[in-house]
C-alpha cells in the first residue's frame, strides 16, 4: 500500500522558484558589475613572466629594477633578467659589476639571471631571449635596463594582455606613450597605431611566432608604394629604418616587429598617459648616443579603460605619425646619402 502524499501547495512552488531565480540573477548582476570593474581588477591568476635585458649599465639597471619593485604584483611575479656579454676588455668592468648587483635582486616571485659569456647585441638577445620566455607562456612582459615604470605597471601589463589577447588584429600592447596631444573628442584612455613600441611593452606568443626577422618579402615591398604609406602612417621614420636594417647598416629587431605588425595589418597599443619613462636617452646607450628629453619625461599612475572592442582612431593616428616625422635635413641626408 503505497503511502499517499499531499500536494505541494502552489504558494511553495512559487517560493522556491523565486529562490532559484533570486540566485541567478544575484550571479549575473555579479558577473555584470565584475565586468565594469576597472580592467586592472581583471587580471588572471596567470600573470605574464617579465623578461629584462640588459648590458653594462649597473647605475640605470639599478633604478629599473627600483621602480619594477615597487609594483605590488612583483612579489609574485617570475623576472628573468638576460645580462648581455661584454664586447671587449674596457666594456668587461662595467658588466661585471651588472652581474655583482643581479646577484641580489630581490622583490619578484621567482628570479632567473641568464648571462651571456661573449656580447650577442640587443636584437639577438631580444628575439632569443622572448622566443625562450614564450616557449613555456602564452604572454610576456619585457623591459630593458633603462626603463623606470609606475607603481601599478604590472597591474596595466597583464590586464591589457589579458584583455585583447583574443584580438589578432593586435600584436603588441606598451605602458609607454609619446608625448602627443591627442584630439579632444577622443574619449579613450588607450589607443591603437600601425606600430611596435620597444619601451615597456607585452605580447603573446602565437603573434611572436609570425614575426618575420628575416625580412624575406622585403624585394617584393620594396616597389609597393601602398605597403610603403601603410608603414609611414606609424611614422616617416620607420620605412628608413627597414632599409638601412635590411642593408646591414642597422641592427633592430623592433624594426623588424613592426614590419610584421604591419605586414599582418595589425596595430599596436599604447595608453594615452605614459607608464614608462626612458632613462637611457642620456646619451649612455648603444642607440641614444646623444642627449634627449624630446620622447617624455611624465609618468601617470591610475586606472585606465580597457575597450575590449577598441578601434584605431585615424585622427589619433595622424597625431601619433606626425610625432614621428622627420627633419627635412634627415629626409635629404636619407636620399643623398642612402637613396632613400
Amino acid at each position: 500500500m503505497h503511502k499517499s502524499t499531499k500536494p505541494i501547495p502552489t504558494q511553495a512552488i512559487f517560493c522556491g522558484r523565486t529562490a532559484f531565480y533570486t540566485r541567478i540573477l544575484r550571479l549575473y548582476l555579479a558577473r555584470r558589475a565584475v565586468s565594469n570593474l576597472p580592467q586592472y581588477e581583471m587580471i588572471t591568476t596567470q600573470l605574464a613572466p617579465i623578461a629584462l635585458f640588459c648590458y653594462n649599465r649597473p647605475l640605470h639597471l639599478q633604478e629599473t629594477l627600483e621602480a619594477l619593485r615597487r609594483n605590488p604584483l612583483a612579489s609574485q611575479s617570475e623576472l628573468v633578467v638576460f645580462a648581455d656579454g661584454p664586447k671587449d676588455e674596457a666594456d668587461a668592468i662595467l658588466v661585471r659589476e651588472v652581474r655583482a648587483l643581479l646577484d641580489g635582486t630581490q622583490g619578484f616571485g621567482h628570479t632567473k639571471i641568464k648571462v651571456a659569456e661573449h656580447n650577442q647585441g640587443l636584437a639577438r638577445s631580444v628575439i632569443k631571449g622572448v622566443s625562450e620566455l614564450l616557449e613555456n607562456h602564452e604572454k610576456v612582459i619585457v623591459l630593458e635596463d633603462d626603463m623606470l615604470c609606475t607603481t601599478d605597471f604590472l597591474d596595466y601589463m597583464n590586464s591589457v594582455l589579458t584583455v585583447y589577447q583574443g584580438r589578432p588584429d593586435i600584436f603588441s600592447v606598451t605602458g609607454y606613450t609619446p608625448p602627443i596631444s591627442l584630439p579632444a573628442a577622443y574619449g579613450e584612455e588607450v589607443y591603437l597605431v600601425p606600430r611596435a613600441s620597444s619601451w615597456g611593452w607585452g605580447t603573446w606568443r602565437d603573434r611572436w611566432r609570425k614575426a618575420d626577422w628575416q625580412v624575406e618579402g622585403f624585394e617584393k615591398i620594396r616597389a609597393d608604394s601602398g605597403f610603403r604609406n601603410r608603414m609611414e602612417a606609424g611614422g616617416e621614420d620607420l620605412w628608413p629604418m627597414l632599409v638601412k636594417q635590411q642593408r646591414g647598416q642597422i641592427d633592430s629587431w623592433a624594426i623588424r616587429w613592426t614590419y610584421s605588425q604591419v605586414q599582418h595589418q595589425a596595430y599596436g597599443l599604447y595608453p594615452a598617459k605614459s607608464k614608462i619613462k626612458n632613462i637611457g636617452t642620456d646619451g649612455s646607450g648603444t642607440n641614444f648616443t646623444f642627449k634627449t628629453a624630446a620622447y617624455g619625461q611624465e609618468l601617470v599612475e591610475g586606472n585606465l579603460s580597457l575597450p575590449p572592442d577598441l578601434q584605431p582612431e585615424p585622427t589619433v593616428v595622424e597625431a601619433f605619425r606626425r610625432f614621428y616625422s622627420l627633419p627635412w635635413r634627415v629626409k635629404l641626408k636619407n636620399r643623398i646619402k642612402h637613396g632613400i
